[in-house]
């Protein structure tokens, strides 16, 4: 069986894919920049500066 597919619909699936991986290393780039703290020094912060005013709008979890 032999499947065609024009070369723009091919170029479109290329591009989501490429962009989708893209959007995933960044987040996984991003989550190895930011320095891990204590306990200790959470509390440090939240004494100095109070605790976030609201939720938080988004939450990922990635494996690293």
């Amino acid at each position: 069986m032999v499947t065609t597919i024009s070369d723009k619909k091919l170029k479109g699936l290329i591009k989501e894919s490429v962009r989708e991986v893209f959007k995933t290393e960044v987040a996984r780039l991003r989550a190895l920049i930011v320095p891990d703290i204590s306990a200790r020094e959470q509390k440090d912060i939240e004494k100095h500066y109070g605790t976030p005013k609201r939720k938080k709008a988004k939450s990922y979890s990635l494996r690293v």
